[in-house]
């Protein structure tokens, strides 16, 4: 028996999901990831796997998973971002950018669809907190009600 709902997140590069969000205004999740990333391989192979998430993510978002230190220029919003040889290992100017300068492995960067940074969240999340945060940005509940008293109105849930 054929299983219709995808089996994984339809990851895409940010200009791709800029490009789709120009056609289908959605919002984008940004997952900034390296690959030497133990959490961030963990989370690929856990809550990137749950079925709910991957069912939510890819009706509701536009995926993206972003190298926080790729070599490549990356253009977004028409501008050039580049790798800077800076430290250990160095880092591209876009995820730099977009987590405000403090480079963590793994950060989420969720934007709206007029790809306004919405939320700014680093750190490993379980799929049914990651699920709950999601879910709160993607059905606009966050413009009605405080995080906190969403939680607490979904904990018997």
């Amino acid at each position: 028996m054929s299983n219709i709902n995808a089996q994984e997140i339809n990851w895409m590069t940010i200009g791709e999901a800029e490009e789709a969000n120009k056609k289908e205004p959605k919002k984008i999740l940004i997952d900034v990831y390296t690959d030497w990333c133990g959490y961030c391989k963990k989370m690929d192979a856990t809550t990137f796997k749950d079925k709910d998430m991957i069912e939510y993510l890819n009706k509701e978002f536009y995926c993206v998973k972003l190298d926080g230190e790729d070599k490549n220029t990356i253009i977004y919003k028409e501008k050039e971002f580049n790798f800077v040889d800076k430290g250990r290992r160095g880092y591209n100017e876009l995820p730099a950018s977009l987590m405000k300068g403090k480079l963590s492995y793994p950060t989420f960067v969720y934007l709206n669809e007029d790809l306004e940074t919405l939320l700014v969240m680093p750190g490993y999340r379980k799929a049914p907190e990651m699920l709950k945060i999601v879910t709160y940005l993607g059905d606009d509940i966050y413009k009605d009600m405080e995080w906190n008293e969403y939680v607490s109105q979904s904990k018997g849930k």
